[in-house]
């Protein structure tokens, strides 16, 4: 294929158009497979540019002072838990790190099944949709091979590395195409058995993996991903549309072909040009999905769960399309369980009578970005199992804490409206806090967002509404005046239950001990890590739990 056109000569043009068309005939056979690969390659992208200019924004915002206006205003009190029926005065939930397992166990199982139904519904309208044999061994057999998109989910409720991830879809394919290759019929090879696992199952979990292997594409790209489609339809659409200039001999595409001078570039305009139409109605459905995030429609798990099996159902699907048509939409029939899974989940997950759930603060040193990640990837996430968590935002952070809110308020231009502007935006910001579980029993991790002039204010509300306070001073020095800060706050504070302080054999001790004199002396506990090696997670997680 030509990939210049040399237009000094007005007779190349023709040349040139020539060219587009025998390309523009082969792009057909590829757009389902440019949607289902080049959309997510590009949420991927989108989810790394994001998360950085995300990171740049909160760092200037975060230098940004208050006006004298705003710092001189006043604070009115609010009721601690303004958005919940339960009062703050109700004592809270005698839960105990038994509990925690006991949830964890119970969410791991209930996507476990909730997968089994999916993948068996799927087996079976494969079966019998190709007139095959239903027998429990090939239903029982296909059904688990198909189950893999609960792995996604897993690792993200459980935090996995990018390299546990891999390690995991490897080892379900092996698993899959070994025990296909068991019990399946003698004549099937086992050759056959591989290359009918790569088609199925491979090109999923790949498209699957790249959105969910690094945090920031974990936490973003799926997001990102529906806009991605639109874009790519678009892009689409415009290839069509010059095929059909190009069909007819349009007098544009030579006049566009003797102006631009290359293919590559009259392939570019018609690929990118539709992007300022279809801007607008990717923009509603970025708004669309940050509202019904935040309204607790959807949830993050169950949002992933469906983009998951969605994907690894579109292949199935378009295998179906040249002998049913549009009745290959039949091929998603397994994704009418997960709003049954979701309300069972809910269920299993209200509130239990005795009590409220407990809010734990979460405070750390600055700078220290992989201790606090590995915190919050090991302990944080358990105890949303069982309790509301609050912090005050920072870009350590970011990739564990952005929502589908997040994300489409910086899109939209207005991540300075999250920081807090005056000392009046303090009870508004917890006002906005959600303190009701998602729909699988998950707490939200709420935030308040603080210019290096308030956030001392936002400390003061945050320690109000927390029963239990979480604080890594590993590397902590007498320097850190936050941090001291910080310990003076919670040694005077009344009401407040219990703070656990995470030391290293580097934290300065006698200084964070001379800043909390004032406490009740069974307030603090201090866990100390010996060397490098973190504390076991239920070590930091049993004492902060009031029951235990």
């Amino acid at each position: 294929m030509k990939t210049h056109c040399d237009v000094t000569d007005p007779r190349d043009s023709l040349v040139c158009v020539c060219d587009l068309q025998s390309t523009l005939g082969t792009m057909a056979s590829a757009q389902l497979f440019t949607l289902f690969i080049v959309a997510p390659l590009m949420a991927l992208i989108g989810a790394w540019f994001v998360v950085q200019r995300y990171r740049a924004s909160m760092k200037r915002l975060m230098k940004t002072p208050l006006s004298p206006t705003a710092a001189g205003s006043t604070v009115a009190a609010l009721p601690k838990y303004p958005a919940d029926d339960l009062s703050r005065t109700t004592a809270t939930a005698p839960l105990t790190l038994g509990d925690n397992l006991r949830a964890y166990r119970r969410l791991l199982l209930s996507f476990l099944i909730l997968s089994l139904l999916m993948a068996l519904t799927r087996t079976l309208t494969m079966q019998v949709i190709a007139n095959g044999p239903i027998s429990i061994k090939s239903v029982a057999v296909l059904g688990t091979a198909y189950a893999w998109p609960v792995l996604p989910v897993i690792a993200v409720i459980s935090r996995w590395s990018r390299w546990q991830v891999v390690g995991a879809v490897l080892s379900w394919f092996i698993f899959a195409v070994l025990l296909l290759s068991w019990r399946t019929d003698q004549t099937v090879t086992f050759t056959s058995v591989v290359a009918w696992m790569v088609f199925d199952i491979v090109l999923p979990i790949i498209v699957v993996s790249a959105l969910c292997l690094g945090s920031a594409t974990r936490a973003v790209g799926p997001w990102l991903a529906p806009l991605f489609v639109l874009f790519s339809a678009a892009s689409l659409l415009g290839f069509e549309f010059l095929a059909t200039l190009v069909a007819a001999d349009d007098p544009v595409i030579q006049w566009l072909a003797r102006w631009l001078g290359s293919t590559p570039a009259i392939y570019f305009l018609f690929a990118l040009s539709p992007w300022l139409i279809v801007w607008w109605p990717a923009r509603a459905l970025g708004r669309w999905l940050a509202k019904a995030y935040r309204q607790r429609r959807i949830s993050e798990l169950f949002y992933l769960f469906t983009a998951v099996w969605t994907i690894a159902l579109i292949g199935p699907a378009l295998a179906m399309i040249g002998d049913l048509g549009w009745g290959a939409l039949i091929g998603f029939l397994p994704l009418c369980w997960i709003p049954l899974g979701a309300r069972f989940m809910q269920v299993l997950a209200e509130v239990p009578a005795t009590g409220r759930p407990p809010t734990l603060l979460v405070l750390r040193v600055f700078q220290q970005d992989a201790n606090v990640q590995d915190i919050f990837d090991r302990v944080i996430e358990r105890w949303r199992l069982t309790g509301n968590t609050v912090l005050i935002a920072g870009t350590d952070l970011l990739e564990r804490t952005i929502d589908a809110d997040d994300i489409f308020t910086f899109i939209d231009g207005r991540l300075g409206e999250r920081f807090i502007q005056s000392l009046p935006d303090v009870p508004r910001r917890l006002a906005a806090f959600e303190w009701r579980p998602d729909l699988e029993g998950r707490y939200r991790v709420n935030e308040c967002y603080c210019h290096d002039t308030s956030w001392q204010e936002a400390l003061d509300e945050l320690v109000r509404v927390s029963d239990i306070v979480l604080m890594d001073l590993r590397n902590f020095v007498a320097g850190n005046k936050g941090c001291l800060h910080e310990l003076n706050v919670l040694s005077r504070a009344p009401g407040l239950r219990r703070v656990v302080v995470l030391i290293n054999d580097q934290t300065d001790l006698p200084a964070a001990h001379a800043a909390v004199t004032m406490a009740p002396h069974d307030r603090f506990v201090w866990l100390r890590q010996q060397g490098k090696a973190p504390l076991p997670t239920e070590a930091v997680l049993a004492p902060l739990f009031l029951g235990t």
